[in-house]
């Protein structure tokens, strides 16, 4: 370890992104990449048409993009209002900030809530990883809870538990995932006021990254809570992964804070550009979550009968699989089994607490997806 390196860094393990770069180098095949949960669309030719105008007419390479975001914001709001079915214009450019990817805004809520000593973060796993290690690499404690594992509802009473005995430093902010990533579950009625009863002193962040997928969102209520705060994605029904855009929906005041934290001028100016395309065209992208949702059914109908799996019921764009098995050793071994052997016929999913979580792809990939899985557990005599 270099000795001007944080000593508990040496404990920490980098995120490895999936799939790795030499993951194709490895496999003589064609991929199905189901691990990721992107859309299997890229953007539609006349929308790549578009945007390559932009880069070559508008687009001024030697100028700093535009650092506020403010058009873009404002698409946003409207797009905010518009799919929330909100009676007037709620929302305005004051309550949304841009970020490259979820991931900077996260960092950019611990960095404004936590650093110092002065709060740890709660998260209730199986979830999202990238809040347990933004938070880590920051120097900022991380307070687990476990869930339901028949239906990955919140531990609620060891959740209450752990807001009020952790004192050293307190409990600053809650994460959740409204429908959770890796098992599809949305937030509970009980979950819900569980969350509503926590105090004005505790930051409650719901990730709402597959609402168009869910349909179900919770910025209605965020006017009558000014600590909560919803995020949002660019990265999956937009098709938009590859330019890393995402954004968050609160109170102008906690806008506010995310503004003087934030990397000045933190989007490309290609990337502002295409979320904004996206937005003035949603209409067109979002005409592939209907088909996308009917895949989704489909794979979950079709593997569901077979006696060695268990499958969650999904409000995402991915499926989570489990292994029915006596033996959690056995079970463990027979899944990376089954996860190397998909890998090496053409599939990438992503192992992931004790199960496969599968990304819907397009109609042939699921197809050669579930002949796979049942040709593997063939194989393994299940």
């Amino acid at each position: 370890m270099l000795p001007f390196i944080r000593s508990d860094l040496a404990q920490f393990t980098a995120y490895k992104p999936h799939p790795s770069s030499d993951t194709a180098a490895a496999i003589p095949v064609q991929l199905d990449r189901l691990d990721t949960n992107e859309s299997p669309h890229d953007l539609p030719p006349e929308l790549k048409e578009k945007l390559a105008w932009t880069y070559q007419q508008v687009i001024e390479t030697n100028r700093y993009p535009d650092g506020g975001h403010e058009t873009l914001k404002e698409a946003i709001a409207k797009y905010v209002n518009d799919s929330a079915s909100l009676t007037s214009s709620v929302f305005t450019a004051a309550n949304i900030s841009v970020g490259n990817g979820s991931d900077e805004l996260i960092r950019s809520l611990l960095i404004a809530t936590c650093l110092r000593g002065e709060g740890s973060v709660l998260v209730a796993n199986p979830t999202f990883s990238m809040y347990g290690i933004l938070a880590k690499t920051l120097g900022i404690p991380v307070v687990t809870v476990d869930r339901n594992p028949d239906n990955f509802e919140i531990d609620l009473k060891s959740a209450q538990s752990a807001i009020e005995e952790t004192q050293n430093p307190p409990i600053r902010v809650v994460f959740v995932v409204h429908p959770n990533s890796p098992t599809g579950n949305g937030l509970t009625a009980a979950e819900l006021s569980w969350l509503r009863s926590l105090g004005e002193q505790i930051l409650v962040v719901i990730d709402e990254a597959y609402f168009e997928f869910s349909q179900t969102t919770l910025v209605s209520e965020l006017a009558q809570r000014s600590n909560w705060i919803v995020l949002r994605t660019f990265s999956k029904a937009f098709r938009l992964a590859a330019l890393r855009v995402g954004y968050c929906v609160a109170h102008p005041q906690a806008i506010a804070i995310l503004e003087k934290v934030r990397l000045p001028y933190n989007l490309p100016s290609f990337s502002i550009a295409a979320a904004l395309a996206a937005m003035q065209n949603s209409h067109l992208l979002l005409a592939a979550i209907p088909p996308t949702l009917d895949e989704r059914d489909k794979l979950i109908e079709l593997l569901s009968p077979h006696p060695a799996l268990k499958i969650s019921k999904s409000a995402a764009n991915f499926i989570f699989l489990r292994l029915q098995a006596n033996n959690s050793d056995t079970e463990n071994a027979t899944l990376k089994t089954l996860h190397q052997t998909l890998k090496v016929n053409g599939t990438l999913v992503r192992e992931i607490s004790g199960g496969l979580r599968i990304t819907i792809g397009t109609s042939d990939e699921n197809a050669r997806t579930i002949s796979r899985i049942k040709a593997a557990l063939a194989n393994l005599k299940l």
